[in-house]
């Protein structure tokens, strides 16, 4: 089986094929450039690279969420539009949970973390004891503090991957000794991961449509807080 995956939903961008377990072409950029410069010149390059036409794909996959609200947009319309065109299945994963299959040869609790910004995190927790994550919560935003409150109960090895991991290590290794950070190379959401989840997903036949396949906030984008919040004050 032939998956094709993307992420975009942070500041970095990947693409690959996975096929029946083996990763066949990747590529990850993670640069100041925009993702709607960066991913379809990838994508095109991934397909020429491992001489796989689109049209042979057996499933599309793209992380859905948590993630940057733009850039979640543009990775899901670009999976839309292929799924659409060669009227193929597609996956919509969770962000958090394609980055716990980044460490599968761990046996730890995998804490990933993506820093939404004004001391909260995106967060979900994978007990990692076999080859497959096993999700221990679901995906949520919540306080740093939450967070570490919650991570005391658990005696396990805690690895953090993310974008936040760096800023929750700071704050978390000063009260846990079971905390440790991500090695750089396995740190960030990557595309291959996405599609190794995916194929769970494929096996479990949660596969969705071009038009059933949507993004996953978990906040309200900051226009709409920030509306919201200023419609509240306006009423008192």
């Amino acid at each position: 089986m032939k998956i094709f995956a993307a992420d975009t939903s942070a500041k970095s961008a990947s693409v690959a094929l996975v096929e029946n377990g083996v990763i066949k072409g990747e590529y990850f950029i993670n640069t100041m450039l925009t993702h709607s410069e960066t991913l379809m010149p990838m994508v095109d390059l991934l397909f020429k690279s491992v001489r796989v036409q689109p049209k042979d794909i057996d499933c599309f996959a793209v992380n859905c969420g948590p993630g940057s609200f733009t850039g979640l947009r543009i990775g899901i319309a670009a999976v839309k539009g292929m799924t659409f065109a060669f009227d193929k299945p597609c996956a919509a994963v969770s962000t958090l949970e394609s980055m716990a299959y980044n460490l599968t040869a761990e046996n730890a609790v995998v804490c990933a973390v993506m820093d939404a910004r004004c001391s909260q995190v995106y967060n979900a927790l994978f007990d990692i004891s076999g080859n497959e994550p096993l999700r221990l919560c679901e995906d949520r935003a919540l306080q740093i503090d939450q967070l570490i409150s919650e991570l005391r109960n658990i005696d396990k090895r805690i690895i953090l991957v993310g974008d936040g991991a760096n800023l929750c290590f700071e704050r978390m290794s000063q009260e846990l000794e079971n905390i440790e950070l991500s090695n750089e190379n396995v740190r960030y959401q990557r595309a291959s991961s996405t599609a190794f989840a995916a194929e769970k997903l494929f096996e479990k036949g949660e596969i969705l449509t071009s038009s059933q396949l949507m993004p996953r906030y978990l906040r309200l984008p900051q226009a709409q807080r920030e509306l919201l919040a200023k419609k509240s004050l306006n009423n008192k």
